[in-house]
């Protein structure tokens, strides 16, 4: 199959375009530089010149401070780009998989929010998700609509200077004799392999719709500290941080666990436990440094 990847230089974006590839498609990775979804010239042009079957809208303007100080540019690209996205995708016939987040909910549910629950943003970044959500439910017929959550990934995320929660941990081990970690913000943490290897398999179906795509289980930010020094052998001293110790500038929501409840009805969940997960990072980690020193 002809597949277009968006955001394919993105932390995502690059193991869906390496999961694509694996299968023997045929994948065009899309930058910045490729394309513009905010612009609707931009997006049909470069879309009408690869003309995919399958399109992966990963490109998002995700940095949750950046979108509260600036509502324009968080609509712009995540609302209105992704119906551009949606309009030309819908013109070539073409599936689209678009890429959504847990941050559409308030995070004051205690148990896992199911695809049903009512979406209630808590700040700029979830609402222009989720205006991006309904553009695309309503705009082409052939959608994936897949919300992920605290997603980390081999390749760096840009707009977290270039580190993932793992690797920030791993590094402030080294410097610091002590780290102080918040315990009361629940997620289930999810390598972007594990969701490309899903996105990858859900295209081939037409069970169209909304998914949740994340690990299975639960874990606070300090628990999921514990696991990675754990896991890794590094010794440190780890403290659950006090109530407010870190206050953001941006409201979040406290509990970001998903159920994957579509995907199981159709029985196409292939995302394992959120600490197998880790496990298969940290190998895959150990072996491209191991290659990088041959």
């Amino acid at each position: 199959m002809k597949i277009a990847v968006l955001g394919g230089n993105g932390q995502l974006g690059q193991d869906v375009v390496a999961a694509f590839r694996a299968e023997g498609n045929e994948v065009a990775s899309l930058s910045h530089q490729d394309i513009e979804i905010s612009s609707a010239d931009s997006v049909k042009q470069a879309l009408e010149n690869i003309r995919p079957e399958v399109v992966v809208n990963t490109a998002a303007f995700h940095h949750v401070d950046k979108c509260e100080a600036d509502p324009a540019t968080a609509f712009s690209v995540n609302g209105i780009g992704a119906r551009n996205v949606a309009q030309v995708a819908d013109q070539l016939g073409a599936k689209l998989v678009h890429i959504s987040t847990d941050y559409v909910f308030d995070g004051m549910k205690r148990t896992p929010y199911v695809e049903q629950d009512s979406a209630l943003p808590l700040n700029v970044y979830g609402n222009s998700k989720l205006s991006g959500e309904c553009f695309v439910r309503t705009v082409n017929p052939r959608h994936f609509v897949v919300r992920v959550s605290a997603i980390y990934g081999t390749n760096p995320c840009r707009a977290k200077g270039g580190l993932n929660f793992v690797e920030l941990m791993l590094k402030l081990s080294k410097e610091r004799e002590e780290l102080r970690v918040v315990d009361d913000e629940f997620v289930s943490p999810t390598p972007t392999a594990q969701i490309a290897r899903q996105v990858a398999a859900l295209s081939k179906t037409e069970d169209y719709g909304l998914y949740h795509a994340t690990t299975e289980g639960s874990c606070s930010w300090y628990e999921f500290a514990a696991a990675i020094f754990e896991l890794t052998g590094t010794k440190i001293r780890l403290e659950r941080a006090r109530p407010g110790e870190f206050p953001a500038k941006v409201p979040r929501p406290k509990y970001s666990v998903l159920e994957n409840a579509a995907l199981k009805s159709r029985s196409l969940n292939l995302l394992t436990h959120w600490r197998e997960g880790l496990e298969s990072y940290l190998a895959a980690r150990a072996q491209t440094r191991m290659m990088s020193h041959v």
